[in-house]
């Protein structure tokens, strides 16, 4: 038998991660599940007691402050202890940022198992999503942020240690460059870079050489000035306007980095542009393809 907590929400498929169900369990001793399948992600976090939790061939003996995943489709047999069965809460989601981002925190049939010493925290994230229980946007909304919450504490001590070297650096790269896409508009440096990845610069750039052939500050630069190409070409913006829309706050800065890169000022740029197809226009725009097609072969690693 077991003390169970627990609701599905059927119709709270908002947005691209989303909760499907969350629970609460007190078991009895020996109680168990399956063997059985779930159609989407459920990620079990243990608040007390023990068990074990079989996935394929291997049978894990869990206790409190670990915790199992649960992918769509999988063949799972889970059970609590004879003599100190275990409490648990649990969550199901989907959406599709879900394979991203179970793969990203290194979460998978393979290594399904992870620790966390945010018991407490874990546990009010599903309380809210429980007494978040009715139908609603507000309430959908609130226990998807929950949810978010909720993986954030299993992300910090999810087993990242169980990929591969190239794995954790391709995923490092990958991230700077999204980061760098996202914010070349504002002021960011390569440390604010190297912290949102939560590496060290010295190692960021080792990374970068790696993987793509150039520093991150030369990534930084060359898709600045690879945007503001871009508005020089499709619109009437003055200089300065462009500068501080790709992130400089100098536009004297702005010019020089623009003039290493494209052998003349931006001015001179656009006047050149716009008189025609020049022979410089077409090996211009052969250098921003051959940079984006390195961006996209990063992103299939």
């Amino acid at each position: 038998m077991e003390k169970a907590y627990k609701l599905e929400f059927r119709n709270a498929q908002l947005g691209s991660l989303y909760v499907t169900c969350c629970g609460c369990s007190k078991t009895e001793p020996l109680h168990s599940f399956g063997p059985a399948v779930k159609p989407h992600y459920m990620i079990h976090y243990i608040l007390s007691g023990k068990g074990t939790f079989t996935i394929g061939d291997t049978t894990y003996p869990l206790e409190a402050g670990y915790g199992f995943l649960i992918p769509p489709e999988e063949l799972v047999f889970y059970q609590a202890d004879s003599d100190d069965p275990w409490t648990y809460v649990w969550v199901g989601f989907s959406g599709e940022l879900a394979v991203e981002h179970v793969k990203n925190m290194g979460l998978s049939r393979k290594q399904p198992i992870f620790r966390s010493d945010a018991s407490d925290e874990i546990y009010a994230a599903v309380r809210d999503m429980m007494e978040h229980n009715t139908s609603g946007l507000a309430n959908d909304l609130r226990r998807n942020g929950q949810l978010g919450i909720f993986l954030s504490y299993v992300a910090q001590d999810a087993p990242v240690r169980g990929r591969s070297e190239e794995d954790k650096a391709n995923t490092y790269v990958r991230k700077a460059v999204e980061f760098i896409q996202s914010n070349y508009c504002n002021p960011i440096k390569v440390t604010d870079v190297a912290r949102f990845v939560c590496i060290n610069r010295s190692y960021l750039y080792t990374l970068f050489k790696n993987a793509m052939g150039f520093s991150p500050q030369q990534f930084l630069t060359s898709f600045r000035i690879t945007k503001a190409t871009e508005l020089l070409q499709l619109t009437e913006l003055p200089i300065e306007s462009i500068a501080i829309s790709c992130g400089y706050t100098d536009p004297l800065v702005f010019t020089k980095a623009f003039r290493q890169l494209k052998k003349r000022s931006p001015s001179a740029y656009r006047k050149e542009y716009l008189s025609g197809e020049g022979r410089r226009n077409k090996e211009d725009r052969k250098q921003v393809e051959e940079f984006i097609n390195q961006i996209n072969a990063l992103h299939t690693i």
